[in-house]
């Protein structure tokens, strides 16, 4: 399971509901994947590989090479 190591994002789960004709006809049970890419960042002056989520590299949480 790929996790996001700076502000622990994860699969995230929950259910899709088909409406047809204005009443709720299903449930469906969903699991969504967090967007995490593996880049490379300097932490303490080192350089190293750490997956990492898209808003968190947006954001500008972290410096990537």
């Amino acid at each position: 399971m790929a996790k996001c190591e700076i502000c622990e994002k994860a699969n995230f789960h929950g259910r899709k509901i088909s409406i047809t004709r204005s009443q709720i006809s299903r449930r469906a049970k969903v699991t969504q994947k967090a967007n995490v890419k593996r880049v490379r960042v300097v932490k303490n002056g080192v350089p190293q590989r750490m997956n990492v989520c898209t808003r968190c590299l947006r954001s500008g949480a972290i410096n990537n090479l």
